[in-house]
């Protein structure tokens, strides 16, 4: 059973920039996908970015393009999210969740799910 626990969250002025850190243990993380979700007050959860473990491919929502950056460290098992030029609209709990196989941003694909943190950035 894998556990992840993410930590970075904070409260950031817009244009501001934040990284996100998820630890992951107690599994490999080969041939496994990890993303971010975020969910703000009163709206679904939403994809944000996920990164391929091994190959190190990367997909991201438009919403986010351009600004954030998912990375990985693999000898410590942590992902990381560089979130830059923040907006109001960033505002969320930020999850980080685990898949296997490859790149995706389904939502019920991710079995493994984080506790979240609390971004938010103040206009």
């Amino acid at each position: 059973q894998v556990q992840l626990v993410e930590s970075g969250g904070g409260l950031v002025q817009a244009g501001g920039s934040l990284r996100l850190s998820c630890a992951a243990s107690g599994r490999t993380l080969s041939w496994n996908t990890m993303g971010w979700f975020r969910q703000a007050p009163g709206k679904e959860r939403e994809f944000v970015a996920a990164i391929a473990w091994s190959r190190g491919d990367t997909n991201y929502a438009d919403s986010v393009k351009g600004r954030f950056t998912i990375s990985r460290d693999n000898a410590n098992n942590t992902m990381y999210l560089q979130m830059n030029s923040l907006k109001p609209e960033d505002t969320a709990v930020y999850y980080c969740a685990l898949k296997p196989g490859g790149l995706g941003n389904l939502q019920l694909d991710f079995g493994s799910w984080g506790q979240g943190t609390q971004v938010t950035v103040s206009s």
